[in-house]
């Protein structure tokens, strides 16, 4: 039995990998990031809050003005220091747009010879410029590929009609897992996560190893025309690595720019609560209690969780951004995470 059928080498969406499951999933991946990041902030502001009325310590220390003076200056030099450093990498990213023509026409020229590539692998006259649209062709056709593989085995002589259990089932795996993959593209529009989700839920990594596993393992026994297939199946896969990759790449640029405006736009705010605390804010000025918490306590965790707003902004997209490269370390038939092959470690 091919080692397709199951296990941790073969979960194909995003979900079943994560731990923590379903929660840790939207935290880290699926959830909005202006959600993801008012999560945090929630969840700060109770921290501090919490503490502060039950933590040991005495309340009274807020109608000092020092301890405001010495929480809100940081959170100011944090928000001028932490907006320019991310809009200084914002221009990084996109020096390479900023380039001389010469280096405009190579990058058209390689992106140009790569649809012709595919173009020619899939068999078409033309590629769709979407990148769903794009990607979704591809995977359709590895879904071709995978239906004329399994009538080939399934009527090839050389088997006497009884096709390999491995091929069979390796051809049914890319069939299922090319269908659902296929429908999440359909119509998803460039900019969301969701085009990069789909992508990253096929795992054509493993099916790039396992297909030419299971190729070498039948080359003696299969037809030349079922060989061909299984080739023409391997090529397309390995063209949807390089595919995903320069669209994960923009994607990444995309969600930059989208920070930098995001913490253009939340800073100033940001900065005017802050000084505001600093320079004018009294705690006997709010004097009382509400459901029995004090009310200057429950101001400052207010004020200092819009203070750290842009930070935890900035945090939510970049755990989204750090997660997605780091599962995509590698390109092609290798697998970083951990597997459960068995004792099959050998070269084969």
């Amino acid at each position: 039995m091919s080692e397709s059928a199951g296990g941790d080498e073969t979960a194909n969406t995003m979900r079943e990998r994560v731990f923590g499951g379903r929660p840790m999933f939207w935290f880290l991946i699926d959830g909005n990031r202006l959600v993801v990041a008012g999560v945090m902030l929630a969840v700060a502001y109770a921290i501090l809050v919490g503490l502060s009325e039950f933590g040991p310590g005495s309340i009274t220390k807020l109608f000092d003005p020092d301890p405001i003076f010495a929480l809100f200056t940081p959170v100011v030099i944090g928000i001028i220091m932490g907006v320019s450093l991310v809009l200084t990498f914002n221009q990084l990213v996109l020096s390479q747009e900023l380039g001389p023509v010469g280096d405009q026409r190579n990058r058209m020229a390689d992106a140009m010879r790569f649809r012709k590539d595919v173009e020619d692998a899939v068999d078409r006259e033309t590629s769709p410029p979407e990148p769903s649209a794009f990607l979704q062709g591809l995977v359709d056709t590895t879904d071709g590929l995978a239906q004329e593989l399994l009538e080939r085995v399934e009527t090839d002589e050389t088997t006497d009609g009884h096709a390999p259990d491995d091929v069979v089932e390796y051809a049914q795996n890319v069939i299922e897992d090319a269908d659902r993959v296929s429908d999440d593209l359909g119509g998803q529009q460039f900019g969301r996560f969701d085009v990069i989700e789909s992508a990253l839920n096929y795992n054509y990594s493993w099916k790039i190893y396992d297909g030419r596993r299971v190729r070498n393992r039948h080359e003696e026994s299969l037809s030349p025309e079922a060989l061909e297939t299984f080739d023409d199946l391997l090529e397309v896969l390995e063209f949807f690595g390089p595919a995903r990759e320069h669209f994960k790449t923009l994607y990444f640029r995309w969600e930059i720019i989208n920070i930098s405006r995001a913490l253009v736009v939340i800073s100033l705010p940001a900065l005017a609560v802050a000084a505001y605390m600093i320079l004018i804010f009294e705690t006997g000025d709010v004097a009382g209690s509400t459901a029995g918490l004090d009310n200057g306590l429950l101001l400052i965790g207010v004020a200092f969780t819009i203070g750290v707003t842009p930070f935890a902004i900035f945090l939510s997209y970049i755990l989204r951004i750090v997660t997605v490269a780091k599962w995509t370390l590698a390109i092609g038939p290798f697998i970083l995470r951990e597997t459960d092959r068995g004792s099959d470690v050998d070269w084969e």
